[in-house]
């Protein structure tokens, strides 16, 4: 396809990322316009990646914007027809990136496209199904040709830039679970598709550690998990049982950082603090 390069830009959000896994993900990038927000704020990791590598816009944030706000951010940046975001540990090749675009330009009403994603032992991985108010998540579509699907991970998505500034981009209520979720009922919203692509590719390592802290990691993970499921239901205008269990264990949750605090047990007391501290806050947001 020509002129793909002109067409597209990928944004990639960090925070407390590996060079070497990064060097991995931009590899298959050269020549392609990248805008990078660094959330870790790690000057040596930008210096690295600028010697390697060149990079339209590499910005170095000093507070943690979440996944929302960094790619709302890097969007700014962004003055080509397409953006691709993507996770520093999705690896994706041009060709795969031209098989996305093609897809989005083939059907009039697709919104958001995303490529069919691999482990590092080409096993297939989960990557789009539907909306979690609506059942299990996690089981891999098995693809015949391009599917229509209701969600879609926000590790690997092409969108046109004029459609994302319409829905206004990610919601910045969420920090980083659920926003790709509600990004796809807003382009629902508006009457478009949602594509799984059969034939773009990419390699896709869930689960892999960023973050090296254990007691930070322990409690980003639940602070952000509580507020964002939280504020998901919140939005579907339901009195969802997730919203009703975790009212019912609020002071459950503070009763119990006391005692694994009073005993020692850091990492029981961070799980459960962290997720006393989020009600409150999604309580006192929705007031």
């Amino acid at each position: 396809m020509k002129n793909t390069h002109e067409n597209i830009t990928v944004q990639i959000v960090l925070y407390e990322e590996n060079f070497e896994l990064i060097k991995k993900c931009l590899i298959n990038l050269e020549g392609i316009k990248t805008v990078i927000i660094d959330n870790g704020n790690n000057l040596e990791l930008k210096r690295k990646i600028l010697n390697r590598f060149k990079i339209e816009e590499y910005i170095l944030s000093k507070k943690n914007l979440g996944f929302s706000r960094g790619h709302n951010l890097a969007s700014k940046y962004v003055k080509t027809k397409y953006i691709l975001i993507l996770n520093a540990d999705c690896f994706i090749n041009k060709e795969s990136i031209e098989k996305l675009i093609k897809t989005i330009e083939l059907y009039d009403n697709c919104g958001l496209v995303a490529p069919t994603t691999y482990d590092k032992n080409n096993n297939l991985t989960y990557c789009s199904g539907i909306f979690p108010e609506k059942g299990f998540k996690g089981d891999p579509l098995i693809l015949e040709g391009d599917t229509c699907v209701k969600t879609v991970l926000g590790s690997s998505m092409l969108i046109k830039k004029n459609l994302f500034q319409e829905i206004k981009g990610f919601d910045e209520n969420f920090f980083l679970f659920f926003s790709d979720d509600e990004l796809c009922k807003r382009i629902y919203s508006k009457k478009f598709s949602i594509i799984q692509s059969f034939s773009s590719t990419a390699i896709h390592i869930h689960g892999i550690t960023k973050v090296k802290n254990i007691f930070k990691k322990i409690y980003l993970r639940e602070f952000h998990y509580t507020f964002d499921e939280m504020f998901y239901y919140h939005k579907l205008n339901t009195n969802n049982i997730i919203l009703q269990k975790y009212r019912s264990k609020k002071i459950n949750y503070l009763i119990k950082s006391i005692k694994n605090l009073i005993i020692f047990r850091f990492k029981k007391f961070i799980f459960y603090y962290a997720r006393f501290l989020a009600i409150l806050k999604f309580n006192r947001l929705i007031k």
